[in-house]
């Protein structure tokens, strides 16, 4: 399940096996109610493939790139190439973290008799994501389980939760940086960007994943949520600074908005 309808272009996602041709491979999206979607041949792995089989299966689950979203027309295309290992071992625990949060979600709604679309949506309005909401409620002694406006009994509901389930030793958040800079030496600048939202600071880790031109994803890990937003909001502020000062124009999104 996910907030939106659709995936974007450049995000990574969980997908499962159903068809494999000679020429292609056809998935469903686990975290987009099962759409479908299309790993061409040519983008199941680098060079030559005789046999598609040898690479992927029915059943198999995988993390692909998405290459291109097409919603009139239904259609998804896919990289699996494109996703390296460590990239899939970081998906694949966020999409399992993902599913015990909606799984405990459920728990809250029946518990409450509260229907779980309206705290999945007070959830997402305020994080993006469903398990760093528990997370933090976990490292803020339940603070941030009251930003989220819900009920009272709600509100009990979702810190019981995530104080039997959730142990929070460091927290990671994420955004995207969109820079661009329409000078000859552009991608120097970028460069210098993207440096500039690295510095050294103790106890916090921040790593930046270019997506696609101009997206790079921006991931702070840290050891409370209020350290990592202040890591990531000042990393951000000095790319886009940097951008800005040559003449381009930057952008930090948090998160995702539904679509």
């Amino acid at each position: 399940m996910h907030e939106r309808e659709w995936p974007e272009e450049g995000e990574l996602v969980v997908c499962t096996v159903v068809d494999v041709k000679d020429f292609a491979a056809f998935v469903t999206l686990d975290e987009y109610n099962g759409r479908r979607g299309l790993i061409p041949i040519s983008e199941i792995a680098r060079g030559w493939i005789k046999y598609i089989r040898d690479y992927i299966r029915e059943g198999q689950k995988v993390v692909c790139k998405v290459l291109g979203v097409d919603p009139d027309r239904g259609h998804i295309d896919l990289s699996l190439k494109d996703v390296n290992e460590h990239q899939r071992r970081e998906k694949v625990h966020e999409w399992k973290s993902e599913q015990k949060a909606a799984k405990w979600i459920g728990f809250a709604s029946e518990a409450t008799g509260v229907d779980r679309k309206v705290i999945e949506e007070a959830i997402y309005r305020e994080y993006g994501q469903l398990y760093p909401a528990f997370e933090d409620i976990v490292t803020t002694g339940g603070e941030a389980a009251e930003k989220l406006k819900l009920d009272e009994p709600v509100t009990k509901s979702l810190i019981s939760i995530a104080h039997e389930n959730v142990k929070v030793s460091r927290v990671t958040i994420t955004g995207h940086l969109i820079l661009t800079s329409p000078r000859p030496d552009g991608v120097n600048v970028i460069r210098r960007a993207l440096r500039s939202a690295q510095p050294k600071v103790e106890d916090v880790d921040i790593d930046l994943i270019y997506v696609g031109a101009p997206k790079y994803r921006i991931k702070v890990t840290a050891p409370d949520y209020k350290a990592a937003e202040r890591a990531i909001e000042k990393a951000a502020s000095a790319a886009v600074g940097v951008v800005e000062r040559a003449g381009g124009s930057g952008k930090f999104v948090r998160k995702q908005k539904a679509g």
